[in-house]
């Protein structure tokens, strides 16, 4: 019995003493510090309360959140846009910095607003953290951003914030955990604080919140996958759901939820990694299993860390990327609004022989369109434009969308979400939701500025899964 008071006397001087050194160094008010404090105390509680018998983590999540809210000291200031003045159902959050080699955030920005339906961009906002100190690095983003995503930003589908270094924690003499370097304990620990201000600011926006790397690119029709598993849990006990196993990315808090985080994240932020104190709060909170859904909706896109630039191959297994082999191109209808020459037919740009179809002229808003006869699961899309030796005829601004049908439409979709952009008049793409279980009916091309001559549609050749494969 003394043995175990006197590990009990331990266990709390090593539990309280980190408390008062925490406030020491901390620069933020009393006022902060002594919430956090309430934090850590009612945190230590639920410690204490946890076994293996206990289920209803929902109560212990509760207690803890009794003295938790947003810090009030924290001045995240808005760079671009507004939040919207109406709660959407999603935040999608993305922390980013200069990276040694290269950026990726603009491929992350341009995959999740390209993998959604305008009835999708309806339902969330895209709120980005700018964490990098350089002032001439957030400006030439900033200035990126604002050109390339300007009517997102107009609709408030789009906020950047920034947060500056005042209001972070000491980032000298921290603990070095795991044997990492002094260079590298620093960088995981002002990341963390890095997320925990980003989920602060993201408190009010919505019902869930997403969080996601900024190296990414995402499934179309992601946002309804992930309403559509929200409603199934709506009445479920969970922390986070989470729809990528890679790192931070794809996990999935309800907005009620992060204060609580927040706190957790800054008050051992210099002990571990981000997704590994995740893992830990998992525990306290008695979700002792990652509610993960399959296949993954994210996708890791980069070569390189954000630390040093050191190579990463890192790839989601989970993720499948079908090889490139010939087109199918099932059994379909062609409409078109494009006006052709007398002796040209629609058929001959989905034809997989050498024709190809001529339009004399094309005005932005005409299309040409693939109806399937049976809807499929399209795992690539190719259109070709121009002439095949001199590339004239091309349609320099153009797009390919994919569409669905709800409503047995004879010639038409529903539904279309923008697949790509036209490249010096091609498109060769990967379509990433082969298994989501929505079938593709309808590929359109669709013109987006009057052209100054005719086009020349050589190909529009689609890959489609077999079902046999999916048995």
């Amino acid at each position: 019995m003394k043995d175990v008071l006197w590990i009990l006397i331990v266990i709390a001087i090593v539990m309280v003493f980190p408390i008062f050194l925490f406030i020491k160094e901390n620069p933020f008010d009393t006022a902060s510090f002594l919430s956090l404090e309430k934090e850590m105390v009612a945190w230590q509680r639920a410690r204490m309360q946890i076994s293996p018998s206990r289920t209803n983590h929902l109560e212990t999540f509760k207690n803890i959140q009794k003295n938790s809210e947003p810090l009030k000291n924290v001045n995240s200031c808005i760079l671009i846009g507004a939040p919207p003045l109406k709660k959407r159902l999603l935040t999608i959050g993305i922390s980013s910095m200069k990276r040694p080699q290269r950026s990726y955030l603009l491929d992350t920005l341009e995959s999740l607003f390209y993998s959604s339906s305008l009835s999708e961009q309806k339902h969330f906002i895209v709120l980005v953290h700018l964490a990098d100190p350089d002032p001439m690095w957030r400006g030439q983003v900033i200035s990126n951003i604002s050109t390339i995503f300007k009517p997102y930003i107009q609709a408030s589908q789009l906020v950047v914030i920034n947060t500056p270094l005042k209001s972070y924690l000491p980032l000298k003499s921290l603990k070095r955990n795991f044997n990492d370097t002094p260079a590298y304990v620093a960088f995981r620990s002002k990341r963390n604080m890095d997320y925990a201000f980003l989920m602060n600011f993201a408190t009010n926006h919505s019902d869930y919140f997403l969080m996601i790397e900024d190296d990414v690119k995402c499934v179309p029709g992601f946002v309804t996958q992930i309403a559509t598993t929200v409603s199934a849990w709506e009445n479920k006990p969970w922390v986070t759901l989470e729809f990528s196993p890679l790192g931070f990315t794809g996990k999935l808090f309800r907005t009620k939820d992060l204060p609580c985080f927040v706190n957790f994240l800054l008050l051992f932020y210099q002990e571990m990694p981000c997704d590994s104190l995740l893992s830990h709060f998992h525990d306290l909170l008695m979700q002792q299993t990652p509610v993960q859904f399959l296949p993954s909706l994210f996708q890791h896109m980069g070569n390189y860390f954000s630390f040093e630039g050191k190579f990463n191959n890192l790839k989601d297994k989970e993720f499948e990327e079908d090889d490139i082999s010939s087109p199918n191109n099932p059994a379909a209808s062609i409409y078109t609004s494009l006006k052709a020459t007398n002796d040209s037919v629609p058929m001959n740009a989905y034809s997989l022989n050498k024709n190809f179809f001529y339009a004399k002229s094309a005005e932005a808003g005409s299309h040409l369109t693939v109806v399937l006869d049976s809807p499929a699961k399209v795992f690539r899309v190719q259109v070709l434009t121009g002439s095949d030796l001199k590339g004239e005829n091309q349609l320099k601004e153009g797009q390919i969308e994919l569409g669905y049908d709800f409503n047995d439409q004879i010639n038409d979709c529903d539904d279309y979400i923008l697949l790509g952009l036209l490249v010096n008049g091609i498109l060769n793409k990967q379509v990433l939701s082969n298994k989501s279980g929505k079938k593709v009916k309808c590929v359109r091309l669709l013109v987006t500025a009057t052209p100054s001559s005719g086009i020349i549609v050589r190909h529009i050749n689609i890959w489609v899964k077999s079902s046999l494969s999916n048995m």
